[in-house]
């Protein structure tokens, strides 16, 4: 029976820790804020048996469930308590150095970038103006474009085994296409992710946002889930994850903020916000005008050593390299 049920004993779950909130290395202290007479309880967390004093060491960040069961006599109760486990420590603060800039389609509304050689691939967001997109970066000339249907928003993008795979926003939806030709091969649903917001790949799984604090990984064939991550601070959830870069085992993610343009670097085992990249100054460097909106778009080229960024509606693509904040 639940704690709720008119025949239960009233309990709570007491945990030893200051809010319901750890970090790594830190102990529990199990224990029921009240003595049941001949009874026995059993701790859980998320479905595993722990010790009263169980000790974090390296799981999962994020939001996690505590369960109690207590059998007394015939009889069996469970309480459910969250613990919420931090980051160990605050992120790391940078900052950039403008290497240079490149002209940049004002109409695009980007929502997703990555290179692949020298070319630079791209996804534009709004219904009725959403598109794929191959461009010459240096120049900012359209070699190829193919618009999506109106009905879809266009979100991250990512490419991995010559397939591009596009996200859309609200329609439930992803699309894979072929590099060469551009040509759509297939759609695919999102499960328990019901938004496309970014996408990115480490060459064996893709990992996507969806406007949460959570990132998905998935399944590189089917594109089905396999999990996820809770992307958290040394004090809270982050959430707004908008497009993301993979780069040397690390996720580089913007976030959907109109009053900050920052990256932040998080770690895609743990979930742990590992740093914080200040962008600021760029969106002063680029035109004012009625449609201009976020800093958004983040991609990493491999033989120059360097980041690429952009925002929805700029006129410019800027390259940059990223350093530690004096």
């Amino acid at each position: 029976m639940k704690c709720g049920s008119p025949d239960a004993p009233k309990f709570k779950i007491l945990t030893g820790v200051k809010s319901n909130k750890a970090v790594w290395g830190d102990t529990l202290n199990l224990k029921l804020n009240k003595t049941l007479d001949g009874a026995d309880v059993t701790f859980f967390l998320n479905g595993q048996a722990i010790k009263n004093d169980h000790v974090f060491k390296n799981e999962p960040l994020g939001t996690h469930e505590i369960k109690a069961v207590v059998n007394q006599g015939e009889l069996s109760f469970e309480k459910i308590t969250p613990l919420t486990l931090l980051a160990p420590k605050p992120p790391k603060l940078y900052s950039y150095e403008l290497i240079e800039t490149y002209p940049h389609d004002i109409s695009a509304y980007t929502q997703g970038l990555e290179f692949e050689g020298d070319l630079l691939y791209e996804s534009t967001g709004l219904n009725g103006k959403s598109s794929l997109r191959v461009v010459d970066y240096k120049t900012g000339e359209l070699k190829e474009k193919k618009p999506l249907d109106d009905t879809y928003f266009g979100e991250g993008l990512t490419i991995l085994n010559n397939k591009i795979i596009q996200l859309t926003w609200k329609a439930n939806m992803g699309f894979v296409y072929d590099k060469e030709s551009l040509s759509m091969e297939k759609s695919f649903p999102f499960g328990n992710s019901k938004e496309g917001w970014g996408l990115c790949n480490d060459g064996n799984n893709l990992f996507k946002s969806d406007g949460t604090h959570r990132i998905w990984t998935l399944d590189p064939e089917t594109y089905e889930e396999k999990g996820s991550i809770q992307v958290m601070t040394h004090k809270a959830a982050l959430k707004n994850l908008n497009e993301l870069e993979y780069v040397n085992g690390k996720i580089y993610a913007n976030t959907y903020q109109f009053q900050k343009d920052v990256v932040v670097i998080i770690d895609p085992k743990s979930g742990a916000v590992e740093g914080v990249v200040d962008f600021s100054g760029l969106k002063a460097k680029v035109k004012e005008h009625p449609e201009l909106n976020v800093f958004n778009g983040i991609a990493y080229h491999p033989e120059r050593k360097t980041f690429f960024v952009t925002g929805k509606n700029w006129d410019k693509l800027f390259e940059v390299k990223i350093l530690p904040k004096e």
